[in-house]
């Protein structure tokens, strides 16, 4: 586990061999629940901004897509972020969204779409679902090398420039893997540099950024403004998925620059939650009472 991966890490009382990889144990992520930081934090995210990334909800949504919606509102969410439709119409999503007085933010759309004929009925479906994102969720195994990476970022700029005119941006979410570095290069900082900040921004995925051992909050301050979204999700001590604030992944300090980032949604997600219900709402009470 590299430094920049450590500097975002509660590592607070952490046990020795836990210490020695710089993650916390969960005790150790106990001192940085939003109790501990109420006295001399005093910025939160706003309500506006915490919502739910619907593909911690694919078991529930794929039986009862509004019930599920509407039981999200209740918990608190303001936003959603649309992964997989189950049946519906991007129209008939929106229905159910305004009927539980929730707002889709973004929908993920894969690669070979955005980059292909299918791009002009992406936005559309963006549009009418109420977005502003167009996010690719990663990228084909074949393009895993610099000059992948630069075709994507020559792609994602080219789908930019077509999403512009209808009001909307292309995003790209991360995994682990998009944090390697391959002959000498870093291929996220190639997507970072090649890609036009206008056109093009991001949805980082914080868990999978410290997988792949970089720094939000570097990442908030070196290439500031390209952060719209966030995949909020917790990371368990063994390195598996864990609800928000009951991992070791200290958010505090990694939302710290979260502004210079341009975050504007904080999107919960958990990859494979026993309850997913009970996920989503340890999460929201987390985030709704965090203060960094």
């Amino acid at each position: 586990m590299n430094g920049t991966r450590r500097a975002f890490l509660g590592t607070a009382g952490a046990a020795v061999g836990l210490a020695a990889l710089g993650v916390s144990t969960p005790a150790a992520a106990a001192t940085t629940t939003p109790s501990t930081h109420t006295g001399r934090r005093r910025r939160r995210i706003p309500p506006s901004g915490i919502g739910m990334h619907l593909y911690t909800m694919r078991t529930p949504l794929a039986t009862d897509f509004r019930g599920t919606l509407e039981r999200l509102a209740e918990i608190g969410y303001a936003t959603v972020g649309v992964s997989g439709r189950h049946g519906h119409s991007a129209a008939e999503i929106r229905r159910m969204l305004d009927a539980t007085r929730l707002k889709a933010v973004l929908e993920h759309v894969a690669y070979t779409t955005v980059t292909g004929s299918g791009l002009p009925q992406a936005i559309e479906d963006v549009r009418t679902l109420g977005g502003s994102w167009v996010v690719v969720p990663s990228l084909p195994a074949e393009l895993h090398s610099p000059a992948g990476y630069r075709e994507a970022a020559r792609q994602f700029n080219a789908a930019g420039r077509i999403a512009r005119e209808s009001g909307l941006k292309v995003l790209f979410h991360n995994h682990d893997g998009d944090h390697d570095v391959v002959d000498g290069e870093s291929l996220y900082g190639i997507l970072l540099k090649e890609t036009d900040p206008e056109l093009v921004g991001f949805e980082l995925d914080v868990y999978w950024a410290a997988k792949g051992g970089d720094d939000p909050r570097r990442l908030f301050v070196t290439d500031r403004r390209r952060f719209p979204a966030l995949h909020v999700k917790d990371m368990a001590p063994n390195g598996g998925f864990e609800d928000v604030g009951s991992g070791v992944l200290d958010f505090a300090a990694m939302f710290d620059t979260a502004r210079s980032g341009g975050v504007r949604q904080w999107l919960v997600e958990h990859d494979a939650p026993a309850d997913p219900f009970a996920s989503a709402l340890n999460s929201y009470r987390y985030l709704s009472a965090l203060r960094y």
